[in-house]
């Protein structure tokens, strides 16, 4: 195929990292969710392809931007229309982590299934939004796909316990792809992170998928551990991640301990989470077994986003990028991917040429929810540490013990 839109070429420069720096909280809120929108921009237009077809209609790996696949022809297009995915535009994982922000904006505190039916739902069906795919100030309801349109089918009109609402999903990323500010506001305590998403995510997933979201929220606040690396955010994953999302993380993980270049790991990487991933080969065309509850199986998502951020060392285009000419569900993998790394590393670690450009073309303020998380975060970690000595005091005098 030939391409109607070359690849837009990335900055001549990375921003450095300066060794040995530790980012503060609000350095790390930032670089995490304008990592993630990043990720998620260049992803968008490449979705659901391989990384043959990806080469094929590009003409090389993407390297930057780039525009629809489908050229002018993107409104009719199937089976991608009417979405304009590329130019910049950020996706679903975008508009739900900006809209779970938002309920953090409203509570103050931390989450649960409880905060999803009553704060999350009606910001999804009241609560209209520029969304850049539809070109329109739209309902996120109106942009949504059915696993994530589940939430409010359960807990609007089903009137289900918050709690149990994500049992009868489909089990895939949709809950996880959107649980970095859990992570952040848990910044630096991974066991945290992991319960409460796991609460949060249990009105919108079970299974595996539920699973996920708790895993990947605790790889984004075991990034901001200081002096965490790719390497420790990874263990950190594999301590806490059970049954066969554990076992994907780790088979992943092995086989990218071998590669140093994305284009070499592209197919060892696939074929090592295979077994665990019950879509099948064809990624628009799932197989009969496909998201559907299991012990044994993960999502496809979190395990390789971990994977290259093994492969890419942490080094924001070299994770992103192998996120997204791995193909298939990649804005969700390089959102994920670019959420950790921003996390590590902080805002600078995210090619400001490309931040730029998302934020333009999406007409997003990328800044705006990253400041919000963080007076959050710092308000919620008051609450804890009060909780927290409170505690100990009460139990320094059913002890005896010293306080």
């Amino acid at each position: 195929m030939t391409p109607t839109t070359a690849p837009v070429s990335p900055p001549t420069t990375t921003p450095a990292v300066t060794p040995g720096a530790t980012p503060a909280l609000d350095d790390r809120i930032t670089g995490s969710l304008v990592g993630a929108a990043v990720g998620d921009a260049l992803g968008g237009p490449v979705e659901g392809y391989t990384p043959e077809q990806i080469m094929e209609r590009h003409g090389g790996r993407v390297t930057g931007i780039v525009g629809p696949w489908n050229g002018a022809e993107w409104r009719t297009a199937r089976p991608i229309a009417p979405y304009h995915k590329g130019d910049g535009h950020v996706t679903d994982d975008t508009l739900m982590t900006h809209a779970l922000i938002r309920v953090y904006e409203k509570v103050r505190g931390h989450l649960d299934a409880y905060a999803v039916a009553d704060h999350l739902v009606p910001e999804l069906m009241g609560s209209p939004v520029w969304i850049p795919e539809l070109e329109a100030d739209a309902l996120p309801l109106q942009r949504i796909f059915l696993a994530e349109k589940w939430i409010v089918t359960r807990l609007h009109y089903g009137h289900a316990d918050p709690r149990e609402a994500g049992d009868g999903n489909i089990v895939n990323c949709g809950a996880a792809m959107y649980m970095a500010p859990v992570g952040l506001v848990n910044a630096a305590h991974p066991e945290a992170a992991y319960a409460e998403a796991l609460d949060v995510a249990g009105a919108h997933q079970s299974s595996y998928g539920r699973e996920a979201a708790g895993v990947f929220a605790a790889a984004v606040a075991a990034a901001c551990v200081p002096g965490a690396t790719p390497t420790s955010v990874v263990d950190t994953a594999l301590a806490l991640a059970k049954d066969g999302t554990r076992s994907a993380i780790e088979a992943v993980a092995e086989v990218a301990s071998r590669h140093r270049d994305f284009e070499s790991a592209l197919a060892p990487l696939r074929k090592a989470v295979a077994p665990f991933d019950s879509v099948g080969p064809d990624y628009r065309s799932p197989s009969l077994g496909a998201r559907r509850p299991s012990r044994l199986h993960a999502i496809e998502e979190l395990p390789i986003a971990l994977g290259m951020l093994l492969v890419g060392e942490g080094d924001y285009r070299r994770t992103v990028l192998g996120a997204v000419n791995y193909g298939r569900d990649c804005d969700s993998v390089a959102t994920m991917a670019g959420a950790i790394v921003g996390a590590l590393h902080g805002e600078t670690a995210v090619p400001s040429d490309w931040a730029k450009q998302v934020a333009e073309a999406s007409r997003l303020d990328v800044h705006s929810p990253a400041r919000a998380l963080t007076e959050v975060a710092r308000e919620i970690f008051a609450h804890d540490r009060e909780r927290r000595r409170a505690h100990e005091a009460a139990f320094a005098t059913l002890t005896g013990a010293p306080r």
